[in-house]
């Protein structure tokens, strides 16, 4: 079926984060089979242009992505459409527009944002469910949109709206969760668990296993929510430790002053890569639930195990003692424990990156990625279940 054609939608964010390294993959993967893969994508970015009521209302429906996409549908004629991010310019008008063109439409869900107007069940600091199949009127009470009110009001009058409307019910062929944890908490939610298939990230390198390491790696945003105060106090409870800080945000002043803590900033792919290939483990603190850190799988495709909260998706991505170490999510005196036994027992952490390795061979290749995507893509255009239709569309 590598003559099939696959339109990917997906809305970019300002700052790039891991869903827009995804999504690259994916279209580079589609493309290196055969496929002929056209894109629709927005920038956040344009969000700076536009007055404050556009951007809300743009939110709830953009009257521009419905007219982009009839004349991209019109011209390039996909088989499928495989949706990543909406939220907000492209908005769910996509999917009525897919629906009247008789195209199925796969939605890989990257995070919460169907269920949490803050995406990943996280405030203040700590895991919060209240909107979990509820209408999302707390999130609306207590501003976890960005902290702000009236944004919480536009995203959470779009969930209630697209909820009303069957919007998610209706108009989406399947649903890709990345693992069962997350699964579940869709099904939780109200979502409909047959057309939820689970298909994790890939990444598309094999680095020889280093056979000398030491050192601890962090890689990724320092913000609250990737857990960096709690790895800062660990840090500051290791003396002895080395641990490698690659990249940037609002936290990355809790690691100023720390001994043992080498602050580089951001770094390219490259150099990420050669430091997982030295180090003893990659560290994951994160409080929130995770979808699929790309982190963790560059790490176990570079023989490197991963010390990592026992939180969501994370209790289960890394097998205790078996591809690494699991520690209470911000508790800094164990996730200290935990660094200092893997630095006392080298012999045992190599073990573990080898069977890592051996995951990432048996799960994480592009090769498996493409089997599991390529059967979502058929089971959808053999059901064809969105029919061409001219009513029913909101406006």
């Amino acid at each position: 079926m590598s003559d099939l054609r696959v339109l990917v939608a997906h809305n970019s964010y300002q700052m790039r984060g891991g869903e827009d390294s995804v999504v690259d993959a994916e279209v580079a993967l589609l493309r290196s089979h055969g496929h002929a893969v056209t894109e629709y994508r927005r920038h956040n970015d344009e969000l700076q242009d536009m007055r404050t009521l556009s951007a809300a209302l743009d939110t709830l429906w953009s009257r521009k992505t419905g007219r982009d996409l009839d004349a991209q549908f019109a011209s390039t004629r996909p088989d499928v459409i495989h949706v990543h991010n909406t939220f907000p310019l492209i908005s769910p008008s996509l999917y009525w527009a897919a629906h009247r063109h008789g195209i199925p439409v796969v939605q890989t869900l990257h995070n919460f944002r169907l269920l949490c107007p803050q995406a990943m069940f996280l405030r203040d600091g700590k895991v919060c469910e209240d909107c979990l199949g509820k209408l999302p009127w707390r999130g609306v009470k207590h501003a976890c949109y960005r902290d702000s009110r009236a944004q919480s009001v536009a995203l959470g009058g779009m969930l209630v709206m697209h909820r009303m409307l069957g919007t998610w019910t209706n108009k989406v062929a399947r649903y890709i969760a990345l693992n069962e944890f997350c699964r579940s908490k869709f099904i939780e939610g109200g979502m409909p668990a047959d057309r939820i298939s689970i298909k994790p990230n890939f990444v598309d390198f094999a680095p020889p296993v280093s056979a000398e390491r030491s050192g601890f790696l962090y890689v990724g945003r320092l913000s609250p929510e990737k857990g960096i105060a709690t790895l800062a106090s660990a840090a500051s409870q290791s003396p002895g430790i080395s641990l490698k800080i690659a990249g940037q945000g609002p936290d990355e002043h809790l690691l100023e002053g720390i001994k043992g803590v080498d602050r580089l900033g951001a770094i390219t792919l490259e150099q990420v890569r050669d430091l997982m290939s030295n180090a003893i483990a990659l560290v994951l603190p994160s409080i929130q639930y995770e979808g699929f850190p790309r982190t963790l799988v560059e790490a176990y495709g570079c023989g490197l195990p991963v010390i990592a909260s026992r939180i969501g998706a994370l209790a289960g991505l890394v097998i205790e003692g078996q591809t690494g170490h699991l520690f209470e999510p911000g508790d800094s005196s164990d996730l200290s424990a935990k660094l200092r036994w893997a630095q006392e027992h080298p012999t045992d952490m190599a073990a573990m990156g080898l069977r890592a390795r051996l995951r990432f061979e048996e799960h994480f290749t592009p090769e498996k990625n493409y089997e599991q995507l390529i059967s979502i893509y058929r089971a959808v255009v053999k059901r064809a279940l969105v029919k061409p239709d001219s009513s029913g569309d909101a406006h």
